[in-house]
């Protein structure tokens, strides 16, 4: 095990912090972050955002079961999965996606299928939800270990921009469109392991528009949805590999155009868009963006309409 995350409390920073300096740690000002501590060749960091740790380099592992969990955290997890969730061990796939809040890319779709030695070989190599990791290298480096650890019980729907502008339009709502690409990629999973009894992706969407997309193909799992699922490691898994294909497809693409395509809906992101509309004209943007966002509208009024007004919740 090589890194380690976890969210703290205020309290739980501040006494952490002196917990590394009794210890030994040597600090030094890092981006972003509270406080950066070093020994040898073990880090941590505590990040503002959360506020939460991140413990990477050798020696993580005893860290966290020695010093972190019994002195800060106050709970002993880590090596213990089995007895606390001992439903993460059992056959299961994990379903997640990447790139549905970014304007250019696709939406990636993304399956693993776990049994108790694979997410064993999972935790110890690190695995979790790809948005606790910084790293590019890092995301495609997990992916390839994903891989080999699944015995290739995994499977990646990618819907290009292109396609995904034309389904959004015949679906008309994301929900469908992401219950129609987890169907498919649940379908696929089951032509691999056609016995696994059990899938779990995060709660998106009534999980009948997954069933009844199954059911039109002859195919019956039990499909459970709940918030936080990216906390179970065939769901992080799934992450992994949608994100890894999401920033491949990202830098292909960008190579080919000549110009950096962000992630995201940020200004640099509307800078890269307005350029390529100037470029090329604003068909270009249904080649290599999600044209219901906003910002097609934004940059290309004319061509792009305007997204519906969000109604105020009421009682």
């Amino acid at each position: 095990m090589n890194s380690y995350t976890h969210v703290l409390t205020n309290d739980q920073a501040i006494k952490l912090r002196g917990l590394l300096e009794e210890l030994g740690f040597e600090f030094a000002p890092k981006p972003y972050t509270i406080f950066f501590g070093q020994k040898n060749k073990l880090s941590v960091a505590v990040y503002e955002k959360g506020p939460k740790v991140l413990v990477q380099g050798k020696g993580v592992q005893e860290f966290v079961q020695f010093e972190l969990e019994p002195k800060i955290l106050g709970e002993a997890k880590l090596g213990y999965e089995e007895v606390h969730t001992p439903e993460m061990f059992q056959p299961h796939f994990g379903v997640d996606e990447s790139g549905k809040g970014d304007f250019f890319g696709p939406l990636v779709i993304s399956g693993v299928y776990v049994d108790a030695g694979i997410a064993r070989k999972f935790l110890d190599a690190g695995v979790q939800d790809s948005k606790r990791i910084g790293s590019d290298a890092r995301i495609r480096a997990l992916a390839d270990s994903i891989r080999k650890d699944s015995l290739g019980l995994v499977d990646t729907v990618l819907i290009g921009p292109e396609r995904y502008n034309d389904l959004y339009e015949k679906f008309g709502n994301l929900n469908k469109l992401l219950g129609w690409g987890h169907a498919r990629v649940i379908e696929n999973l089951l032509e691999k392991k056609p016995d696994c009894p059990r899938s779990l992706s995060d709660q998106f969407a009534d999980a009948r528009v997954i069933e009844q997309s199954l059911l039109q193909h002859g195919r019956k799992i039990d499909i459970e949805q709940r918030t936080k699922a990216e906390s179970d490691v065939a769901v992080a898994a799934a992450s992994i590999l949608a994100r890894e294909a999401f920033i491949n497809w990202l830098e292909r693409r960008g190579k080919t155009l000549g110009m950096k395509l962000g992630r995201g809906v940020s200004t640099d992101v509307k800078e890269a868009a307005a350029k390529l509309v100037e470029a090329k004209g604003p068909g270009i943007l249904r080649e290599v963006a999600k044209v219901h966002f906003r910002t097609a509208h934004e940059i290309a009024p004319a061509t792009y309409a305007a997204p519906p007004e969000k109604r105020a919740w009421r009682r």
